[in-house]
C-alpha cells in the first residue's frame, strides 16, 4: 500500500539507502519519505544504526610456544553520517572486522610468554582497537569497545599449569606443617627443662628441710639426754629409718625381690652412707 501511495517509512535506529534508477541518491532518515517510484526512486537496503557485538576466536602460538585460543569481543556500530560508505563500501562487514582481528592477534601474542599473555591481555585489546579504528572509520563504522574476554591454552598445558601450582602450594603447606612442628618441640623442650628445673629444686628443697629437720633433733636429743654425742643420735635415727624402710618393702604386695646386705655390720655401713649423702647434699 505504502508503494501504491509512494510513501514509505524508516524504523528507528535504521537508515534506509535510496538509490534512483540504480544510483544512490541519499540516505533516509527515520521517519516517513515519499518515494516516487514511477520516477525510478527505490529503496535498496537499511543499515542498523544499533550497537553491534561479533566476538571472534583466534588460535595463535605464543613465544614460548604455547597454542591457546584468544576470543575477541569487538563492539561496533555504523555512522549515520557515513551510511552510505557503511552500505556500499563493505559486502560482509563481520568477516572484515574478523580478519582485522585474527591479523593483529597473531602479530602481538607470538611475542608474549604464556603468562605475559594473561597479564597484558589489555594491551592486546589496545593494539586490536587501534587497528579496527584506523581501518573502519574509512568505512563508516566506529570501533566502540575491544575486550579480550577470555584467552584458553591447550587442555594439557591448563593441566600441566594446575599441577605446577598445586605442588607449589603444597610445597608451601609443608613448609608451614614443618614450622609449626618445630615451634611446638621448641616449647617443648622448654616446657622440660623448666620442668626439670623446679623439680631439681623441689629436691633440693626437700633435702635441706630433711637436713634442717635432723639437726632439730639431734640438738634436742642432746640436750635432753646427757652424755650422747650428735654421733649417736644420728646413727639412732638412720637405724630406724633403714627398718622402717625393711618394714615397707616387706609389707608391699607388688614389690619385687630386693637383695639388700643385712647384719650389724651392714647397718653401721648404711649409716655411713647415708650420713655421707646427707653431708654432701648439704654442701
Amino acid at each position: 500500500m505504502g508503494n501504491i501511495l509512494c510513501c514509505t517509512t524508516v524504523d528507528q535506529s535504521t537508515v534506509a539507502i535510496k538509490e534512483r534508477f540504480g544510483k544512490f541518491e541519499e540516505v533516509l532518515d527515520p521517519g516517513c519519505h515519499c518515494l516516487p517510484w514511477i520516477l525510478g526512486s527505490r529503496i535498496v537496503g537499511s543499515l542498523s544504526l544499533r550497537l553491534q557485538q561479533l566476538d571472534v576466536r583466534c588460535e595463535t602460538k605464543t613465544k614460548d610456544n604455547v597454542f591457546v585460543n584468544v576470543v575477541a569481543s569487538i563492539q561496533y556500530r555504523a555512522l549515520a553520517d557515513k551510511a552510505s560508505e557503511a552500505y556500499y563500501k563493505l559486502s560482509n562487514t563481520r568477516s572484515q572486522i574478523q580478519a582485522y582481528v585474527f591479523d593483529v592477534i597473531r602479530a602481538t601474542v607470538p611475542k608474549l610468554n604464556l603468562d605475559d599473555v594473561f597479564e597484558q591481555k589489555n594491551d592486546i585489546a589496545r593494539a586490536v582497537e587501534d587497528e579496527l579504528e584506523k581501518a573502519m572509520s574509512a568505512y563508516g563504522y566506529q570501533i566502540v569497545q575491544t575486550l579480550i574476554v577470555d584467552i584458553e591454552p591447550d587442555e594439557h598445558v591448563k593441566r600441566a599449569m594446575n599441577e605446577i601450582n598445586a605442588a607449589a602450594r603444597m610445597r608451601l603447606a609443608a613448609n608451614e606443617k614443618a614450622e609449626a612442628e618445630k615451634i611446638v618441640q621448641i616449647k617443648k623442650a622448654e616446657g622440660e627443662a623448666e620442668a626439670k628445673y623446679l623439680s631439681g629444686l623441689g629436691i633440693a628443697r626437700q633435702r635441706q628441710a630433711i637436713v634442717d629437720g635432723l639437726r632439730e633433733s639431734v640438738v634436742g636429743f642432746s640436750v635432753n639426754v646427757p652424755g650422747t654425742t650428735a654421733k649417736d643420735v644420728l646413727d639412732m635415727v638412720l637405724i630406724t629409718q633403714y627398718f622402717d624402710t625393711m618394714k615397707e618393702i616387706g609389707a608391699a604386695s607388688k614389690s619385687s625381690a630386693v637383695f639388700i646386705p643385712h647384719g650389724p655390720g651392714a647397718v653401721n655401713d648404711i649409716a655411713t652412707q647415708i650420713r655421707n649423702g646427707l653431708l654432701q647434699a648439704t654442701t
